[in-house]
C-alpha cells in the first residue's frame, strides 16, 4: 500500500469513527435509561442518576455527528457509505434514545396511552426527515444547498435532552418535573413536526477549520465559549432553542446577521424548482 493509499483510509477511517461514536452515545444512552428503569422498579435510590447520564451521552452523540461531517468535507472524502452509516447512527441516538427517555421520564404518566403516541409519531417523523435528507443529498440539484430544510434531528434531540437536563438539575428529582411534563410532550410534538416542515435552517457546511476570523472575534468566540462551559445546562437550552427559533425568524433578518455568507437565499424554492438543465 502506497503512501497515497494510506492517506486515504486514514481519512475515511475518522469521519466514520466519529460516526460510530455517535453509535456508541446513542447505544449507551439506551442502556443507561434501561439500568435507570429496572433500578426505580426495585425502588432502589439513585436511579435518576442513570436518567442525567442518558441525557449526556444524547448531547455526546450530537458533538460526535458535528464532527463526522467537518472531517469528511475537510478531507474531501464525503461518501454515500458515511451518509447512510450517519443516518443509521442518528435514528438511534437521536430517534429511538430521545423518544424512549422521554417516555419513561413523563409521557408514561399521560394518560390513554397518549405517550405512547406521542414518543412513535417524534420517532417515525425523525426517520422520514433523515429518509428525505438522503434523497436531497443524492440528488445532483440539490445536494449542493448550504441549508437543512427541516428542523435536523440531532438539533431536535439536542433540545429535548438539554431541557430535560435543565429540569432535572433545577428539580433535582423526575417526580418533582410536575407540569412540566406537559410542555415536554408539546414540545416533542412541535419538534416532530419542524422535522418534517419546509422551514430552512443553516447547516453551517460554510464553516469549517479553516475559516478566518479576525482575531478580536476569536478572542470573544472562546470567552463566550467558555462561559456556556460553565453555565451548560442553561447555555446548551438556550443555544438549542435560539436555533429552533431562528427558523422563523431568519426571514426578518439582514444578511449581515445570517451565518455563512455563501448560504444560498433561495435554497427552498431550488429544492422545490430545481433549474431545467441546459443541454
Amino acid at each position: 500500500m502506497n503512501e497515497i493509499q494510506k492517506k486515504k483510509v486514514y481519512v475515511y477511517l475518522l469521519p466514520n469513527l466519529m460516526t460510530a461514536g455517535n453509535l456508541f452515545f446513542g447505544f449507551m444512552a439506551i442502556l443507561n435509561i434501561f439500568e435507570g428503569t429496572i433500578i426505580r422498579r426495585t425502588g432502589d435510590a439513585g436511579w435518576e442518576r442513570f436518567y442525567e447520564m442518558s441525557l449526556y451521552c444524547i448531547l455526546g452523540a450530537f458533538i460526535c455527528d458535528m464532527l463526522d461531517g467537518r472531517l469528511a468535507r475537510l478531507g474531501g472524502q464525503e461518501s454515500p457509505f458515511g451518509r447512510e452509516f450517519d443516518s443509521l447512527a442518528d435514528i438511534v441516538s437521536f430517534g429511538v434514545a430521545p423518544a424512549l427517555l422521554l417516555f419513561k421520564i413523563v409521557l408514561y404518566e399521560l394518560p390513554n396511552r397518549v405517550g405512547w403516541f406521542i414518543a412513535f409519531i417524534y420517532l417515525a417523523c425523525g426517520a422520514l426527515r433523515l429518509a428525505r435528507f438522503n434523497v436531497l443529498a443524492a440528488d445532483p440539484e440539490t445536494k449542493g444547498l448550504k441549508e437543512f430544510r427541516g428542523f435536523p434531528i440531532p438539533a431536535a434531540a439536542g433540545l429535548i435532552a438539554s431541557i430535560t437536563l435543565l429540569l432535572l438539575h433545577a428539580y433535582e428529582k423526575v417526580d418533582q418535573i410536575g407540569n412540566w411534563k406537559y410542555l415536554l410532550a408539546a414540545l416533542m410534538l412541535f419538534l416532530s413536526f419542524m422535522m418534517f416542515s419546509k422551514v430552512s435552517y443553516p447547516s453551517f457546511k460554510a464553516l469549517d477549520w479553516r475559516t478566518r476570523r479576525p482575531l478580536r472575534q476569536v478572542v470573544m468566540i472562546i470567552i463566550i465559549l467558555g462561559v456556556a462551559m460553565l453555565n451548560y445546562t442553561v447555555s446548551l437550552a438556550l443555544a438549542f432553542t435560539g436555533y429552533l427559533l431562528y427558523g422563523f425568524l431568519r426571514p426578518y433578518l439582514s444578511r449581515q446577521w445570517r451565518p455563512g455568507p455563501d448560504i444560498e437565499e433561495d435554497s427552498e424554492e431550488a429544492v422545490e424548482d430545481p433549474p431545467a438543465k441546459t443541454p
